[in-house]
């Protein structure tokens, strides 16, 4: 499905099973350490999280909304850095049970961080256990059934829930109004990846010339995590294949070798272009026709693939379906179609 399809490539802004050990010593731990980007974000949490230590009091819950990569973990460890609660992390798919999230509530102390990742793939059933939690710390357990059922009220320590999602949209209203602070995460610029890739080669003693930070930004789709994935694999480009520093040079040897163009595309990329171009003449085309086209999932497609090739504009969606836009076709080299004449119809498969 879609998560295999991210873990094989370089640029997937999932995280990767090789990317946990590499990326914790990478991580900022405070708000001041994490002082590139989303500038709006950070300060409003510091402005929260100041306010709240002066009380004395909990931080209220917080809900993170941004494609993958963008650092929405990184930002629940600082918060729990910098309220100084202990750090609690899960994943909203494995939460499968009401007594799962019940046993995890429990166990929190005063103050403690609750992170649950991709929160939006929470069970229902799961969901409607955390609007109490949320709301009053206290869970009304239901036990046995029938004319046997017995309510059990659980009292909580007060907790901080901080929730993160790639998808907005699918969180239910009843979740979503209960977070007192929303954020929403930006992708970075190139100027913004340049910062970050040279505070990461410092961290792994990699020495990074201007022209090879510029490199491995421009390629990292402007994500943070693929900037810190490239930077060693280009390191160890560079310690095999030169001296161990990384130039300019060295860096787009890497990259082609690495199969990472200047705008940061990979095979999978190019590929769904060529074959919107050259079997569809552009499109409009269904995402189905072109995953069966490329024997893809469609999941990966639309997860994977398309939400970068849309920022860059390389493609549109229509209601017939995707198109390829000039600047797809310039950057592969192919000229542009011929226009259609007047009144023409192409009977194209549609989404």
């Amino acid at each position: 499905m879609a998560d295999e399809g991210a873990r094989r490539r370089l640029v997937a802004a999932d995280e990767q099973d090789d990317d946990t050990s590499a990326m914790v010593a990478l991580r900022p731990q405070t708000l001041t350490e994490y002082d590139v980007g989303q500038g709006r974000l950070i300060e409003g949490l510091r402005v929260a999280i100041t306010a709240a230590r002066q009380r004395e009091d909990v931080l209220d819950h917080v809900l993170l909304d941004g494609p993958p990569g963008l650092g929405k973990t990184t930002l629940a460890h600082i918060i729990a850095n910098e309220m100084g609660g202990e750090f609690r992390m899960h994943s909203g798919p494995a939460l499968e049970r009401a007594s799962d999230l019940v046993g995890l509530l429990t166990n929190l102390g005063r103050g403690d961080i609750m992170f649950i990742d991709e929160i939006h793939r929470l069970p229902s059933v799961v969901e409607e256990y955390l609007y109490s939690a949320m709301e009053d710390f206290r869970i009304d357990f239901v036990v046995d059934s029938g004319p046997y059922a017995k309510t059990i009220p659980l009292e909580l320590e007060q907790f901080t829930l901080v929730g993160a999602t790639t998808r907005a949209g699918l969180l239910t209203p009843p979740l979503r109004n209960r977070f007192g602070i929303f954020h929403h995460l930006d992708f970075y610029t190139p100027e913004q990846l340049v910062k970050i890739v040279h505070r990461s080669a410092l961290i792994l003693e990699v020495e990074l010339q201007p022209e090879g930070a510029g490199q491995i930004a421009c390629r990292s789709r402007g994500t943070p995590r693929v900037v810190n994935r490239l930077l060693r694999r280009v390191r160890d480009y560079a310690q095999i294949m030169g001296d161990g520093r990384i130039d300019g040079a060295i860096a787009t040897e890497a990259m082609e070798a690495l199969g990472v163009d200047e705008q940061g595309l990979d095979d999978l990329d190019r590929k769904y272009l060529l074959a919107l171009i050259d079997y569809y003449h552009g499109g409009p085309a269904g995402v189905t026709a072109i995953a069966a086209t490329l024997n893809e999932e469609t999941d990966t497609l639309e997860d994977v693939v398309e939400p970068y090739l849309l920022k860059i504009g390389f493609v549109i969606r229509t209601p017939r379906g995707r198109m390829a836009t000039k600047r797809a076709y310039a950057h592969l080299g192919i000229s542009g179609p011929a226009p259609e004449p007047p009144g023409a119809q192409v009977n194209l498969p549609l989404q």
